[in-house]
């Protein structure tokens, strides 16, 4: 039986103990004519809870441990000599082959006598696996759905059972994000500090030539691992983005939230928020193919040779894919001003403009602020656009219509193809990737900061 149909009739048996638990609780209030401590439907979700959640931790369980086991079981009947002359590695694809075979999907090769005879050995171990588990799992949840029908009772504190769980539950999902986080800090930083073992941390991070030449670990000619270009190059595209973004953003936020009549406000706003749901290899193609040939036919009119990939391409289209960031954040943030503000300075006889610059734009700065490094940090972050349209040249030159590298385009050109994973030149990519997430990090804490004081402020 599949996992996913095992889960379906554990669901379907979670809502057939919803319905006993909530039939039951009425019919101890009818015959014992009690108020019971909460309402049948608390009950109800109880007994469901009883019934599926330690069958649940018990497929969880298995499901993580069961594998091992089986692999354990199978190598142990392979022969002594066999798994003597083998590697970890070797080891490994054996008994992925193996695993294959036993699913009945076929292998290069066909498979030779040893490998046929583990994986049948395997498929009845499998079948057992299964078996055994279908029968623990239905014997845990007749037990939780008998015991907890049993003790429905007007004493029975169900909904202070029922909202501890889902209050764990709550927890857990926070927590999920939490560890996340931590896990991919902790995972750069390793390879990060394994990169730093080969190169000089100060050559990396003040280093003005990127030049990695591509060998082996730890031989020589290991090459160059400037950051300053890359860095140089990601505040270039992302500083051009803003300039686009920042005005054409806040502009359509002032006149949404202040000028526009709501008719058009209904219909313009989710419009403009499309823009955000583009995806960004769209965004690169559209870059790639319209905005880099005209601004290379502009310059062409007027004596510039600005090229069709260059920083000036990617940083406005980008900026063109964070207008929504800008204008949703800051419209949402201006709206939030108070009334009596605007209604104050009307009163004293100042014009809508005049109301709009002087009150209503001073008192939602700290918020359109916030607004202002959310983006930025989603522009520091992009990938697709820059790899597509900003061109790969790893120079530190101050020029926006010429070719530039960023600190994304590098993590993709370093981990592009079969690579080793033991060497310099990709390693590097973790190193730049922990960049990258303290810079955005420190400018989302920033972000949020400023936001939470203007809440504070006024909610």
């Amino acid at each position: 039986m599949s996992n996913i149909a095992l889960i379906a009739i554990l669901l379907v048996i979670m809502a057939l103990a919803y319905h006993l638990g909530l039939t039951r609780s009425r019919a101890v209030a009818a015959d014992h004519d009690v108020r019971m401590h909460s309402r049948p439907g608390y009950y109800g979700v109880l007994v469901a809870l009883w019934c599926g959640v330690p069958a649940l931790a018990l497929f969880l369980l298995w499901s993580f441990l069961a594998p091992q086991l089986i692999d354990t079981l199978v190598t142990q009947q392979l022969p002594p000599e066999l798994i003597a002359s083998m590697s970890e590695r070797e080891l490994e694809t054996l008994l992925r082959r193996v695993s294959a075979l036993a699913e009945g999907r076929g292998v290069a090769g066909g498979g030779n006598d040893i490998e046929l005879a583990a994986a049948s050995h395997m498929a009845r171990l499998q079948t057992f696996e299964n078996a055994s588990l279908v029968a623990l799992m239905a014997v845990l949840a007749v037990a939780g759905l008998v015991y907890a029908r049993r003790n429905i009772s007007p004493q029975w504190r169900a909904r202070n059972h029922v909202e501890r769980v889902v209050t764990v539950v709550l927890a857990a999902c926070s927590a999920v994000a939490i560890f996340t986080t931590i896990g991919i800090v902790l995972s750069m930083l390793g390879e990060a500090l394994r990169f730093f073992s080969f190169i000089n941390p100060i050559d990396f991070f003040f280093g003005t030539t990127w030049n990695p030449r591509f060998s082996s670990s730890g031989s020589g000619g290991q090459g160059e691992f400037g950051l300053l270009p890359l860095l140089w190059g990601t505040i270039m595209v992302s500083a051009i983005a803003l300039l686009v973004a920042i005005p054409v953003g806040l502009m359509t936020a002032i006149y949404m939230a202040e000028y526009a009549p709501s008719w058009l406000r209904s219909i313009a706003k989710p419009a403009i928020e499309v823009l955000a749901g583009i995806p960004t290899i769209v965004y690169g193609f559209f870059a790639l193919i319209v905005i880099g040939p005209f601004l290379s036919n502009v310059g062409d009119l007027v004596g510039i040779n600005i090229r069709a990939t260059s920083a000036l391409t990617a940083g406005l289209v980008m900026g063109i894919m964070i207008i929504p960031f800008v204008s949703s954040l800051s419209d949402d943030i201006i709206t939030q001003v108070p009334k009596s503000l605007r209604d104050g300075a009307l009163g004293l006889g100042a014009t809508k403009s005049e109301t709009i610059r002087q009150v209503v734009l001073p008192a939602a700065l700290p918020g359109i602020v916030g607004a202002f490094l959310l983006a930025a940090s989603r522009a520091i972050g992009e990938t697709m656009i820059v790899v597509l349209a900003a061109g790969n040249n790893p120079v530190l030159h101050g020029n926006p219509l010429e070719a530039v590298s960023t600190i994304t385009v590098t993590i993709v050109n370093q981990l592009t193809g079969d690579m080793d994973f033991a060497s310099p030149q990709s390693l590097v990519a973790f190193a730049l990737g922990l960049t990258l997430f303290v810079i955005t990090l420190c400018l989302n804490v920033i972000a949020l900061v400023v936001v939470r004081k203007y809440r504070q402020q006024y909610e």
